[in-house]
């Protein structure tokens, strides 16, 4: 369905995410995606349950911890979604370019595959919170991504930690592991660490070095370059 949508309609409060999803599956139908990092099982709980049918993602870089593979497989066979696994290329193998070239790692393993994975697509749905961090604090619900010409929807945007917690409470739903040991942003095992109380919550993605997004989230050419000189 070729849709162009750039604002959450009347009547949706942004905070009701279940309401979100079943609008967004009412309005993509089948050109509808969501891409999940399995850091929490929330969203894709809401998708299963309000967009029944919807194909959800996962990039597998070649560097998912152990403990988000577990959380996927659970979830799999608890809710029976769609899944849909993009690799990298053909020919990118792991190797040790994570140590001295994120941006273009990032490149490789994560936005060319994003791009595979939305192609054809009309609305893309993903976990995004305000409280992520200071980058995207002024994350909205519908946004329009101008830069893979598909509309963006973030029904979590206005979520909190603690309702996000009540959620997995509620539904008796699975958490990852790593969170339990100090992990709030869950990415690639090479490079993420746990945080320290009072750190901010990505604090432990690309720790020590000025990088603060794979390059999912972010509207620019700039990563679709650097995908191109790989």
């Amino acid at each position: 369905m070729d849709v162009l949508t750039t604002a959450l309609p009347t009547g949706i409060a942004e905070d009701d995410a279940a309401s979100v999803v079943a609008w967004a599956a009412a309005t993509f139908g089948s050109g509808l995606v969501l891409t999940a990092s399995f850091e929490d099982p929330v969203l894709v709980h809401l998708v299963a349950t309000h967009a029944p049918g919807t194909p959800i993602v996962v990039l597998d870089t070649q560097y998912l911890f152990a403990e988000t593979k577990w959380l996927i497989d659970n979830l799999h066979r608890r809710l029976g979604f769609p899944l849909e696994v993009f690799e990298p290329a053909a020919g990118v193998v792991p190797d040790d370019q994570w140590q001295f070239d994120v941006e273009r790692c990032c490149a490789r393993r994560k936005v060319e595959p994003l791009s595979r994975a939305l192609s054809g697509r009309s609305g893309w749905i993903t976990g995004i919170r305000r409280v992520d961090g200071p980058t995207r604090a002024d994350t909205p619900v519908v946004q329009y991504d101008a830069t893979r010409s598909i509309t963006k929807i973030n029904p979590l945007a206005a979520w909190s930690d603690e309702r996000l917690d009540q959620y997995i409470v509620d539904h008796a739903l699975p958490r990852n592991p790593l969170t339990e040991r100090g992990y709030p942003s869950i990415g690639c095992w090479p490079c993420t660490r746990s945080v320290a109380p009072g750190e901010d919550k990505r604090a432990g993605r690309w720790s020590g070095q000025n990088k603060t997004e794979c390059g999912l989230h972010v509207s620019s050419v700039t990563m679709i370059e650097k995908v191109r000189a790989s």
